[in-house]
């Protein structure tokens, strides 16, 4: 996955760092791959601490990636805190890089886990990558026993991370109805 986030930092860091004078030019690639290891190791952060739900949105496309939104919002601290300090850019410029960046790189990594055309990444690497490869146990047994507890979400029969994300971002239930069901719950 870093490989993607990487790509993506370049592709969308023309505006928010090469041609912003806030930051100098001796800095623009540095700054940039900063700022995509500081996006990568917020959504590892954020597993690790058990915020789920919120990804689950972001990830299901289900939450628009703006400024309103909790993980942007948490990334975009993120990334400003460490190009402050890092490279000594004002709040105010190392906001703007993080706020130019982290909205559209989050959309293209969304699209191209989303998109059929893009062999070898989809939504199951990205969950994989953030949460260091320890997701599949839990995904494992929900894959074998899911659709014998109705967990099949959208009805195509096999119950994969598609399904895991609806039923942990539906409003009634969440990953505990989810748990529920799989386990012998009403």
């Amino acid at each position: 996955m870093f490989e993607q986030l990487t790509e993506l930092v370049k592709q969308f860091g023309g505006d928010a760092v090469v041609n912003n004078p806030a930051v100098p030019n001796e800095h623009n690639e540095a700054v940039m791959e900063e700022a995509g290891g500081s996006i990568l190791s917020g959504l590892k952060d954020m597993v690790a601490s058990g915020n789920i739900g919120d990804l689950a949105g972001l990830l299901s496309g289900k939450t628009p990636i703006d400024m309103n939104n909790p993980v942007v919002q948490e990334l975009t601290g993120k990334v400003t805190g460490n190009l402050g300090e890092k490279f000594g850019l004002s709040s105010e410029a190392a906001g703007s890089v993080a706020g130019g960046l982290i909205p559209q790189i989050l959309g293209g990594l969304i699209n191209k886990a989303q998109d059929p055309n893009q062999p070898g990444f989809n939504i199951s690497d990205l969950i994989s990558s953030i949460s260091g490869g320890n997701g599949g146990g839990l995904m494992d047994a929900v894959s074998k026993y899911g659709s014998q507890f109705g967990l099949d979400q959208d009805g195509d029969g096999q119950v994969g991370m598609s399904d895991a994300i609806s039923a942990v971002t539906k409003k009634s239930g969440g990953l505990g109805g989810l748990l529920g069901k799989l386990f012998g719950g009403k």
